[in-house]
């Protein structure tokens, strides 16, 4: 009963969005996908569904390609990846959603969807410097995560469906807090993964609560993403594009193969990215000249 609930919450919340989505960008004349957009948007949502994740990925290219300015980032990554995470999240849910904690996988999605609620304002009014710095701060956090990973110091988890209240409470919070994070463009996928195995609970049962939570606080964000002056739509319907399919394959039919030496050169990628965001945190306002939005 509870997953027939979310994914008629999700397919509802999903087509809201778009059609927001679509408004605007006439509104704005903005309605012509960005191509390169759209080739970026299959290629990081097809890693996203195999691992890899989308934010990170996502932020180097745009960075190295100058696509938008470095305030943009948090609105593009959270409005553009919502719609691929929602098909995402609906095919978890189908698969293995019916074997998780009801109560656990609805309160770690209401909390997320709280915590992002309180992130947007802050990410809308914050100052280009401060969001510079975030997003490098998370990529670093990003690359550290990708190479444990790779070194396979993740926790092995435990075999549970459900959490003692003890340890429920804890994911309800630190999912509240990632939710937040979520706002300024940080990933929420490998800390919550990493949490729910550390707590006993089953790691392929982490899996639509991640997506799930994200799928609901990404659109639910991105209804005032969309209308801010910080987004370039273009790009935002390019990344969905492209991202639906490439979910829809990875998920149905690659399922997965090894990307351990990919994983490494996003590493890389990654760590270069930060670098060059957090100097022009440093820098200052005059490292990002004509963005004033």
């Amino acid at each position: 009963m509870t997953i027939a609930v979310l994914l008629a919450a999700l397919a509802a919340l999903g087509i809201s969005f778009t059609f927001v989505l679509l408004g605007t960008a006439a509104k704005r004349k903005e309605t012509k996908p960005n191509v390169e957009a759209i080739g970026l948007g299959a290629v990081t949502n097809f890693f996203d569904t195999l691992g890899i994740g989308s934010f990170a990925t996502t932020t180097a290219w745009i960075k190295f390609r100058h696509m938008v300015p470095d305030s943009f980032i948090p609105a593009t990554l959270n409005a553009g990846h919502a719609v691929p995470t929602i098909v995402q999240s609906a095919i978890y849910l189908v698969i293995l959603g019916v074997h998780v904690d009801p109560v656990l996988l609805a309160a770690c999605i209401a909390a997320a969807v709280l915590g992002s609620l309180i992130g947007v304002p802050l990410v809308v009014r914050a100052s280009v410097q401060l969001v510079q710095g975030i997003v490098g701060v998370a990529l670093l956090i990003a690359a550290a995560l990708y190479a444990m990973s790779n070194l396979e110091l993740f926790p092995i988890g435990g075999t549970a469906s459900a959490l003692p209240p003890a340890q429920m409470a804890i994911a309800i919070a630190v999912h509240f807090l990632l939710g937040a994070l979520m706002a300024f463009g940080i990933g929420l996928y490998a800390p919550s993964l990493i949490l729910l195995s550390l707590l006993g609970l089953d790691p392929r049962l982490a899996f639509p609560i991640m997506a799930s939570a994200c799928a609901f606080l990404m659109p639910a964000t991105g209804f005032s993403f969309v209308k801010s002056s910080r987004i370039d739509l273009r790009i935002v319907i390019g990344l969905a594009i492209g991202g639906i399919p490439a979910t829809i394959i990875a998920a149905l039919i690659v399922k997965e193969m090894p990307i351990v030496w990919l994983r490494w050169g996003v590493v890389v990628v990654v760590l270069y990215a930060a670098f060059l965001l957090l100097r022009s945190a440093y820098r200052g306002p005059q490292a990002v000249p004509g963005d004033t939005r």
